[in-house]
């Protein structure tokens, strides 16, 4: 059995946290998302395009099912490189710090798209954790090659 003390594994504490925070915002986009299909009379008969879908729901609905596709997207790479990290027992404070970091920036881009959506600060967020990423692949492929 490995112990919190195996080299790597604080690496997956912001992989996991991720993790949740993504089943949070499955959960916030159905709880918003469902009974607006209900109350703007949404069709949901076979065919109906995705964007026939999305036009009939208010954006700020929309917002929350947006932010929980980009979890899916951008983050995929994040999972990857610290798991990598992990398994390279590379857990030193600055990797650990860049990941809760990268978690970090996620989820406030997450709670900003998904309420206010403002555009720029939601860019400003988003290329901050990409910056992020590229170190920790960086730091990552360094030790690799």
């Amino acid at each position: 059995m490995l112990s919190l003390a195996t080299p790597g594994l604080s690496l997956l504490r912001p992989v996991i946290a991720l993790n949740f925070w993504t089943f949070a915002m499955e959960a916030w986009m159905y709880a918003t998302r469902i009974p607006a299909v209900s109350r703007y009379k949404v069709p949901t008969t076979d065919g109906v395009s995705k964007a026939d879908f999305n036009a009939r729901i208010p954006p700020n609905i929309q917002w929350k099912a947006d932010n929980y596709n980009h979890l899916m997207e951008q983050p995929t790479q994040f999972y990857a490189v610290a798991i990598t990290l992990a398994l390279l027992g590379a857990d030193d404070g600055l990797n650990v710090g860049l990941c809760w970091l990268y978690v970090g920036l996620r989820i406030v881009h997450s709670l900003v798209h998904a309420t206010v959506n403002k555009i720029m600060l939601r860019f400003q967020l988003f290329a901050a954790s990409s910056i992020v990423l590229v170190g920790l692949a960086v730091r990552a492929a360094v030790m690799l090659f």
